[in-house]
C-alpha cells in the first residue's frame, strides 16, 4: 500500500486529556486523499509502532487530515508518543485513508459515542448535516472538562441534535438510555463507537427494544479483551488453496507470523484485528473470530473472511484463499 509522507501542522487540547493532531502534506498546498466520515488511517509514530486513527473533522478540507487522540493509561506506547514526543514540524508516514465505518444510507440516523469514540461520529454529524439528513448525537464522558470538540456540538444543527451527556451529572450510560434508542424507526441506523463494553451494552438496550441487528453499525477504538478459546490450547493446520502448502499454527503463534515465516506476503496493520487490512478469504474450516472489524452477520457469512494477525482456527485445518 502506498505510504503517504505528513508534517505535524498543530497539536490542541479538545477536553481534558485529548491532543488533536492537524497533518498536512510537506509541500504547502499539495491535496491529501479524499476520505468519507468513518475512515481512519494508519499513522507510523516510530520504528515498529504503527496506530490506527479514525479521521475527524469536515471532511472538505483537502489540504489537512485531523485525528484526536486520548492519553490511555494503559497505552502500549501510541498514545504516549503523541502526548508525550510528538510536536509541530514533526514528519510521519501515514497510509491512505480506509473506511469499514461508512455511512450508509439511510432517512435517519443516531449516533451514540463514548469517550474519544467521538472522533468518528464527530465527522458523521458534519456529513450528515451537509446531505441534510436528520440525526442526533449522543455523547457520554465522565466529566464535561474531557468532553472533545464540545463547543462545536454544543452548537447550532440545522438537521441534527446534540446531546452530551456527564457521568458526574447522573447520565452515565449504564444507566442512562438515549430516547431514540426506545424508539426504533424504518429507515434508521444506529452508529456506536466507544470502548467495548460501551458498545456492547448499547448494543443490547438497542436490540432488547426492537432494533434488527442490520441496523446497528459499531466500530471499536481498543481491541477486544481475548478469553481464553479452544484454539489456545492446541495448533491447527493452515493449507494455501493456491498450492496445497499446508503449515502448523503453535498455539503461541498467529496465522500472519507462520505466512510471513514461509514468504507469503501479508498485509499487516494493527495487528490487533481492529483495520481489516489482512482480512483473508476462507475456502475451507470453522473460524475462531477474534476481531472487531467484522460484523457478526459476516463472521457467520456463507463466505468467511479471517484477520490473519489474530483470529484461530476451531477446526483442525484452514483452507485460506490464498
Amino acid at each position: 500500500m502506498e505510504q503517504l509522507s505528513v508534517i505535524v501542522e498543530s497539536l490542541c487540547l479538545q477536553g481534558t486529556g485529548n491532543l488533536a493532531v492537524s497533518l498536512q502534506r510537506p509541500t504547502p498546498g499539495e491535496p491529501l486523499p479524499e476520505w468519507q466520515a468513518g475512515a481512519h488511517i494508519d499513522v507510523h509514530l516510530a520504528p515498529g509502532l504503527i496506530r490506527q486513527y479514525s479521521l475527524t473533522g469536515s471532511d472538505e478540507d483537502r489540504h489537512r487530515y485531523h485525528i484526536c487522540v486520548a492519553l490511555d493509561a494503559a497505552s502500549r506506547g501510541g498514545s504516549r508518543y503523541i502526548h508525550q514526543q510528538l510536536r509541530p514540524g514533526d514528519r510521519l508516514t501515514i497510509s491512505p485513508p480506509r473506511n469499514l465505518f461508512a455511512l450508509q444510507p439511510a432517512k435517519r440516523v443516531v449516533l451514540i459515542a463514548a469517550g474519544i469514540g467521538i472522533t468518528p461520529l464527530y465527522a458523521m454529524a458534519l456529513q450528515l448535516e451537509k446531505q441534510g439528513i436528520a440525526f442526533t448525537l449522543h455523547y457520554y464522558c465522565r466529566r464535561a472538562e474531557q468532553a472533545a470538540y464540545r463547543q462545536a456540538l454544543s452548537g447550532d444543527w440545522h438537521y441534527g441534535r446534540c446531546h452530551l451527556w456527564y457521568s458526574d451529572k447522573g447520565n452515565s450510560p449504564r444507566q442512562h438510555i438515549a430516547a431514540d434508542v426506545t424508539e426504533p424507526q424504518d429507515d434508521t441506523l444506529i452508529y456506536l463507537c466507544g470502548p467495548e463494553g460501551f458498545m456492547q451494552h448499547q448494543q443490547a438496550v438497542a436490540l432488547a427494544y426492537g432494533w434488527p441487528a442490520q441496523a446497528i453499525y459499531t466500530e471499536a477504538f481498543k481491541p477486544a479483551a481475548l478469553t481464553e478459546q479452544s484454539g489456545d490450547k492446541g495448533s491447527f493446520m493452515i493449507t494455501l488453496a493456491s498450492t496445497g502448502q499446508q503449515w502448523p499454527v503453535a498455539p503461541s503463534q498467529t496465522i500472519a507470523e507462520v505466512l510471513i515465516e514461509q514468504g507469503v506476503s501479508v498485509p499487516l496493520s494493527c495487528e490487533m484485528g481492529m483495520c481489516g487490512a489482512c482480512l483473508t478469504g476462507v475456502t475451507a474450516g470453522v473460524v475462531d473470530h477474534r476481531d472487531t472489524v467484522q460484523s457478526e452477520e459476516e463472521k457467520t457469512a456463507a463466505r468467511q473472511q479471517i484477520a490473519l494477525c489474530c483470529s484461530r482456527s476451531h477446526s483442525d485445518v484452514l483452507v485460506l484463499d490464498l
